[in-house]
Protein backbone atom coordinates (compact mmCIF):
# COMPACT_ATOMS: atom_id res chain seq x y z
CA UNK A 1 0.00 0.00 0.00
CA UNK A 2 1.50 3.96 -1.02
CA UNK A 3 2.16 5.18 1.84
CA UNK A 4 1.72 8.98 3.07
CA UNK A 5 4.84 10.27 0.79
CA UNK A 6 4.34 8.42 -1.97
CA UNK A 7 0.26 10.17 -2.28
CA UNK A 8 1.75 13.47 -1.73
CA UNK A 9 3.95 13.11 -4.60
CA UNK A 10 1.37 11.47 -6.84
CA UNK A 11 -0.73 15.13 -5.78
CA UNK A 12 1.90 16.91 -6.87
CA UNK A 13 2.28 15.05 -10.31
CA UNK A 14 -1.37 16.11 -11.23
CA UNK A 15 -0.54 19.84 -10.05
CA UNK A 16 2.11 19.99 -12.29
CA UNK A 17 0.06 18.52 -15.41
CA UNK A 18 -3.17 18.35 -15.05
CA UNK A 19 -4.42 21.75 -12.78
CA UNK A 20 -5.81 24.63 -14.74
CA UNK A 21 -6.52 22.58 -17.46
CA UNK A 22 -9.48 20.99 -19.23
CA UNK A 23 -9.52 16.86 -18.70
CA UNK A 24 -11.40 14.06 -20.65
CA UNK A 25 -12.56 11.17 -18.74
CA UNK A 26 -13.37 7.81 -18.97
CA UNK A 27 -13.56 4.76 -17.74
CA UNK A 28 -12.14 2.17 -20.21
CA UNK A 29 -12.82 -1.06 -17.43
CA UNK A 30 -16.21 0.31 -17.46
CA UNK A 31 -17.14 0.49 -13.25
CA UNK A 32 -16.19 4.49 -12.94
CA UNK A 33 -18.91 5.00 -16.64
CA UNK A 34 -21.32 7.60 -14.70
CA UNK A 35 -18.62 9.39 -12.44
CA UNK A 36 -15.93 9.50 -15.79
CA UNK A 37 -19.03 10.72 -17.48
CA UNK A 38 -19.16 14.07 -14.68
CA UNK A 39 -15.97 14.82 -15.00
CA UNK A 40 -15.53 14.92 -18.68
CA UNK A 41 -14.32 17.94 -20.08
CA UNK A 42 -14.29 19.87 -16.69
CA UNK A 43 -10.91 21.84 -15.82
CA UNK A 44 -8.80 20.50 -13.03
CA UNK A 45 -8.65 23.53 -10.47
CA UNK A 46 -6.95 22.24 -7.53
CA UNK A 47 -5.57 18.73 -5.51
CA UNK A 48 -4.50 18.18 -1.92
CA UNK A 49 -3.48 14.56 -0.54
CA UNK A 50 -4.53 13.78 3.18
CA UNK A 51 -2.58 10.90 4.01
CA UNK A 52 -3.04 8.03 1.84
CA UNK A 53 -5.71 9.74 0.23
CA UNK A 54 -5.74 11.91 -2.62
CA UNK A 55 -8.52 14.45 -3.56
CA UNK A 56 -8.82 15.95 -7.31
CA UNK A 57 -10.91 19.28 -7.65
CA UNK A 58 -12.63 20.06 -10.54
CA UNK A 59 -14.87 23.16 -11.98
CA UNK A 60 -18.68 23.09 -10.07
CA UNK A 61 -17.52 21.99 -6.71
CA UNK A 62 -17.20 18.49 -8.07
CA UNK A 63 -14.61 16.50 -6.22
CA UNK A 64 -12.73 13.14 -7.09
CA UNK A 65 -11.53 11.18 -4.36
CA UNK A 66 -8.88 8.32 -4.89
CA UNK A 67 -7.55 5.62 -2.35
CA UNK A 68 -5.02 3.43 -4.06
CA UNK A 69 -5.48 0.79 -0.92
CA UNK A 70 -3.20 -2.26 -1.29
CA UNK A 71 -3.27 -2.98 -5.26
CA UNK A 72 -3.95 0.31 -6.60
CA UNK A 73 -1.79 2.59 -8.74
CA UNK A 74 -1.60 5.40 -10.84
CA UNK A 75 0.10 4.94 -14.56
CA UNK A 76 1.44 8.15 -16.23
CA UNK A 77 2.71 8.77 -19.77
CA UNK A 78 3.21 11.69 -22.41
CA UNK A 79 5.13 14.96 -21.25
CA UNK A 80 5.43 15.10 -17.45
CA UNK A 81 6.80 18.22 -16.18
CA UNK A 82 8.75 17.58 -12.91
CA UNK A 83 7.82 19.28 -9.76
CA UNK A 84 10.77 21.49 -8.76
CA UNK A 85 10.19 21.56 -5.26
CA UNK A 86 11.29 17.91 -5.26
CA UNK A 87 14.78 16.39 -5.70
CA UNK A 88 17.04 14.60 -4.24
CA UNK A 89 18.96 15.30 -1.06
CA UNK A 90 22.24 16.74 -3.12
CA UNK A 91 19.91 18.48 -5.25
CA UNK A 92 20.66 16.30 -8.58
CA UNK A 93 16.69 15.18 -9.03
CA UNK A 94 17.18 17.26 -12.77
CA UNK A 95 14.34 19.32 -14.14
CA UNK A 96 12.41 19.11 -16.86
CA UNK A 97 11.79 22.27 -19.58
CA UNK A 98 8.06 22.84 -20.70
CA UNK A 99 7.61 20.06 -22.80
CA UNK A 100 8.74 17.49 -19.96
CA UNK A 101 12.20 16.56 -21.42
CA UNK A 102 14.60 15.43 -18.66
CA UNK A 103 17.70 16.78 -17.78
CA UNK A 104 19.69 14.71 -14.81
CA UNK A 105 22.78 13.52 -13.88
CA UNK A 106 22.87 9.61 -13.88
CA UNK A 107 19.63 8.74 -11.97
CA UNK A 108 19.90 6.40 -9.24
CA UNK A 109 17.93 3.21 -9.90
CA UNK A 110 15.88 0.89 -7.51
CA UNK A 111 16.56 -2.37 -7.53
CA UNK A 112 14.30 -3.66 -4.38
CA UNK A 113 10.76 -2.29 -6.02
CA UNK A 114 10.60 1.24 -5.25
CA UNK A 115 11.14 3.92 -8.05
CA UNK A 116 14.07 5.78 -8.93
CA UNK A 117 14.32 9.52 -8.58
CA UNK A 118 13.38 10.02 -11.74
CA UNK A 119 9.92 8.60 -11.21
CA UNK A 120 8.39 11.69 -10.86
CA UNK A 121 9.16 13.49 -13.99
CA UNK A 122 9.92 11.11 -16.69
CA UNK A 123 11.16 11.65 -19.72
CA UNK A 124 8.78 12.71 -22.71
CA UNK A 125 6.38 9.68 -24.05
CA UNK A 126 7.90 7.13 -21.55
CA UNK A 127 4.84 5.63 -19.30
CA UNK A 128 5.68 5.80 -15.71
CA UNK A 129 4.04 3.59 -13.15
CA UNK A 130 3.14 4.85 -9.74
CA UNK A 131 2.27 1.69 -8.03
CA UNK A 132 3.27 1.06 -3.98
CA UNK A 133 6.44 3.18 -3.47
CA UNK A 134 6.15 4.44 -6.80
CA UNK A 135 8.45 2.01 -8.55
CA UNK A 136 9.13 2.98 -12.17
CA UNK A 137 8.14 -0.72 -13.54
CA UNK A 138 8.78 -2.41 -17.13
CA UNK A 139 6.11 -0.98 -19.08
CA UNK A 140 6.74 -0.65 -22.22
CA UNK A 141 7.55 2.66 -23.88
CA UNK A 142 4.92 4.25 -25.51
CA UNK A 143 5.49 4.35 -29.53
CA UNK A 144 4.18 8.02 -30.41
CA UNK A 145 0.71 6.86 -30.30
CA UNK A 146 -1.30 9.62 -29.08
CA UNK A 147 -3.46 9.29 -26.83
CA UNK A 148 -1.79 5.70 -25.59
CA UNK A 149 -3.39 2.48 -25.93
CA UNK A 150 -5.64 0.81 -22.73
CA UNK A 151 -3.84 -1.69 -21.25
CA UNK A 152 -4.94 -3.77 -18.79
CA UNK A 153 -8.47 -2.87 -16.48
CA UNK A 154 -8.54 0.73 -16.28
CA UNK A 155 -10.89 2.19 -13.59
CA UNK A 156 -10.31 6.07 -14.67
CA UNK A 157 -8.39 7.80 -17.61
CA UNK A 158 -7.52 11.06 -17.13
CA UNK A 159 -6.33 12.96 -20.14
CA UNK A 160 -5.30 16.61 -21.43
CA UNK A 161 -3.57 17.22 -24.75
CA UNK A 162 0.15 15.96 -23.43
CA UNK A 163 -0.43 13.82 -20.53
CA UNK A 164 -2.80 10.88 -19.60
CA UNK A 165 -3.12 9.18 -16.20
CA UNK A 166 -4.67 5.15 -15.95
CA UNK A 167 -5.92 4.73 -12.52
CA UNK A 168 -5.53 0.89 -12.02
CA UNK A 169 -7.08 -1.25 -9.05
CA UNK A 170 -8.16 1.32 -6.10
CA UNK A 171 -10.03 0.81 -3.01
CA UNK A 172 -11.93 4.05 -3.81
CA UNK A 173 -12.35 6.40 -6.47
CA UNK A 174 -15.25 8.03 -5.90
CA UNK A 175 -16.50 11.47 -6.52
CA UNK A 176 -17.45 13.90 -3.83
CA UNK A 177 -19.10 17.12 -3.19
CA UNK A 178 -16.88 19.88 -1.09
CA UNK A 179 -18.90 18.93 2.25
CA UNK A 180 -18.26 14.96 2.21
CA UNK A 181 -14.51 15.79 1.30
CA UNK A 182 -14.60 18.25 4.46
CA UNK A 183 -16.08 14.87 6.39
CA UNK A 184 -14.40 12.54 4.81
CA UNK A 185 -10.98 14.46 5.80
CA UNK A 186 -12.26 15.11 9.53
CA UNK A 187 -12.21 11.37 10.06
CA UNK A 188 -8.45 11.49 9.33
CA UNK A 189 -5.73 11.84 11.99
CA UNK A 190 -3.08 14.81 11.38
CA UNK A 191 -0.99 15.05 8.51
CA UNK A 192 2.68 16.72 9.05
CA UNK A 193 2.19 18.01 5.05
CA UNK A 194 -1.66 19.49 5.73
CA UNK A 195 -2.20 20.33 9.17
CA UNK A 196 0.27 22.60 11.50
CA UNK A 197 2.48 20.71 12.41
CA UNK A 198 2.42 22.24 16.36
CA UNK A 199 -1.65 21.44 16.32
CA UNK A 200 -0.77 17.92 14.54
CA UNK A 201 1.70 17.16 17.67
CA UNK A 202 -0.69 18.31 20.00
CA UNK A 203 -3.82 16.39 18.79
CA UNK A 204 -1.68 13.00 18.34
CA UNK A 205 -0.30 13.14 21.35
CA UNK A 206 -3.44 13.52 23.02
CA UNK A 207 -4.99 10.86 21.12
CA UNK A 208 -2.15 7.99 21.60
CA UNK A 209 -1.97 8.82 25.15
CA UNK A 210 -5.62 7.92 26.22
CA UNK A 211 -5.61 4.45 24.16
CA UNK A 212 -5.27 1.02 25.75
CA UNK A 213 -4.62 0.00 22.21
CA UNK A 214 -0.91 -1.08 21.25
CA UNK A 215 1.09 1.61 19.96
CA UNK A 216 2.34 -1.01 17.30
CA UNK A 217 -1.54 -0.67 15.79
CA UNK A 218 -2.16 3.07 16.62
CA UNK A 219 0.37 4.21 14.28
CA UNK A 220 -1.32 2.43 11.26
CA UNK A 221 -4.65 3.93 12.44
CA UNK A 222 -5.66 6.34 10.18
CA UNK A 223 -7.59 8.51 12.71
CA UNK A 224 -4.90 8.84 14.98
CA UNK A 225 -1.88 9.82 12.07
CA UNK A 226 -2.43 10.68 8.69
CA UNK A 227 0.25 8.61 6.03
CA UNK A 228 2.29 6.23 8.25
CA UNK A 229 1.33 2.60 6.28
CA UNK A 230 3.72 -0.94 7.71
CA UNK A 231 7.43 0.52 6.51
CA UNK A 232 7.06 3.44 8.38
CA UNK A 233 5.19 2.02 11.50
CA UNK A 234 8.29 -0.49 12.14
CA UNK A 235 10.83 2.03 10.83
CA UNK A 236 9.47 4.51 13.59
CA UNK A 237 8.85 2.18 16.55
CA UNK A 238 12.32 0.86 16.13
CA UNK A 239 14.08 4.27 15.91
CA UNK A 240 11.91 5.13 19.32
CA UNK A 241 13.22 2.12 20.79
CA UNK A 242 9.56 1.05 21.52
CA UNK A 243 7.85 -2.31 22.17
CA UNK A 244 5.09 -2.61 19.60
CA UNK A 245 3.13 -3.83 21.95
CA UNK A 246 2.84 -1.26 24.59
CA UNK A 247 -0.26 0.13 25.05
CA UNK A 248 -0.56 3.89 23.95
CA UNK A 249 -1.76 4.98 27.15
CA UNK A 250 1.60 3.64 28.65
CA UNK A 251 4.28 5.25 26.23
CA UNK A 252 5.38 8.17 28.04
CA UNK A 253 4.54 11.35 26.92
CA UNK A 254 8.18 12.53 25.37
CA UNK A 255 8.02 9.50 23.83
CA UNK A 256 4.51 10.05 22.32
CA UNK A 257 5.85 13.92 20.84
CA UNK A 258 9.06 12.29 19.60
CA UNK A 259 7.61 9.46 17.25
CA UNK A 260 5.50 13.07 15.84
CA UNK A 261 8.45 15.35 15.36
CA UNK A 262 10.11 11.95 13.66
CA UNK A 263 7.14 10.65 11.42
CA UNK A 264 7.43 15.20 10.24
CA UNK A 265 11.27 14.40 9.72
CA UNK A 266 10.62 11.14 7.48
CA UNK A 267 7.91 12.22 5.45
CA UNK A 268 9.58 15.24 4.71
CA UNK A 269 12.51 13.16 3.64
CA UNK A 270 10.66 10.81 1.73
CA UNK A 271 8.77 13.19 -0.58
CA UNK A 272 11.85 14.87 -1.38
CA UNK A 273 13.63 11.48 -2.67
CA UNK A 274 10.49 9.24 -3.38
CA UNK A 275 11.93 6.61 -0.94
CA UNK A 276 10.86 5.75 2.39
CA UNK A 277 14.89 6.64 3.71
CA UNK A 278 14.60 5.42 7.47
CA UNK A 279 18.83 5.75 8.18
CA UNK A 280 20.69 8.38 9.71
CA UNK A 281 24.09 9.81 9.34
CA UNK A 282 25.22 7.97 6.32
CA UNK A 283 28.03 9.24 4.15
CA UNK A 284 27.71 9.78 0.47
CA UNK A 285 28.43 6.43 -0.86
CA UNK A 286 26.45 4.62 1.97
CA UNK A 287 23.20 7.46 0.82
CA UNK A 288 23.40 6.52 -2.66
CA UNK A 289 23.98 2.60 -2.13
CA UNK A 290 20.51 3.03 0.30
CA UNK A 291 18.66 5.10 -2.61
CA UNK A 292 19.09 1.98 -4.64
CA UNK A 293 18.53 -0.64 -2.45
CA UNK A 294 15.88 -0.90 0.21
CA UNK A 295 18.46 -3.82 2.03
CA UNK A 296 20.42 -0.36 2.63
CA UNK A 297 17.42 1.78 3.84
CA UNK A 298 16.06 0.24 6.39
CA UNK A 299 16.66 -0.57 9.98
CA UNK A 300 14.33 -3.47 10.89
CA UNK A 301 11.80 -3.60 8.12
CA UNK A 302 11.63 -6.50 5.68
CA UNK A 303 14.98 -8.20 7.89
CA UNK A 304 13.73 -11.27 9.30
CA UNK A 305 16.30 -13.24 10.72
CA UNK A 306 18.70 -10.81 10.30
CA UNK A 307 21.22 -9.10 12.80
CA UNK A 308 19.53 -6.05 14.34
CA UNK A 309 22.48 -3.55 12.76
CA UNK A 310 22.24 -2.51 16.33
CA UNK A 311 22.78 -4.97 18.84
CA UNK A 312 22.85 -8.13 16.85
CA UNK A 313 19.84 -9.53 17.70
CA UNK A 314 17.54 -11.11 15.12
CA UNK A 315 15.11 -9.00 13.84
CA UNK A 316 11.72 -10.43 14.63
CA UNK A 317 8.51 -10.78 12.70
CA UNK A 318 4.92 -11.13 13.41
CA UNK A 319 1.20 -10.56 12.61
CA UNK A 320 -0.18 -7.29 14.12
CA UNK A 321 -2.98 -5.68 12.65
CA UNK A 322 -3.17 -8.08 9.33
CA UNK A 323 0.02 -6.88 8.52
CA UNK A 324 3.52 -7.72 9.30
CA UNK A 325 5.60 -6.38 11.87
CA UNK A 326 9.43 -6.14 12.18
CA UNK A 327 10.77 -5.23 14.99
CA UNK A 328 14.26 -6.16 17.24
CA UNK A 329 13.00 -7.99 20.73
CA UNK A 330 16.14 -6.96 22.41
CA UNK A 331 16.69 -2.71 21.39
CA UNK A 332 12.60 -2.50 21.72
CA UNK A 333 12.47 -3.66 25.35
Amino acid sequence: MPEGHSVHRIARQFDRNFVGRPVLASSPQGRFVEGAALLDGREAVSVRAVGKQMFLAFEDDLWLRVHLGMYGAWDFAGEIIIDPTIASSNGRIGHTNQRGTIVEDEPILDSAGENSLTSIGAPRRTRVHVRMSEQTTGLPEDDGEWPPPVVGQVRLRLLTEVTCADLRGPTACELQSPDQVAATIAKLGPDPLVDDIAEGEERFTALVRRKPTPIGLLLMDQTVVSGIGNVYRAELLYRARLDPHTPGRDVPEEVVRGLWRDWVRLLSIGVETGQMMTMDDLDPDAWRAAMASRDDRHWVYHRTGLPCRTCGTAIVMEEMGARKLYWCPYCQR
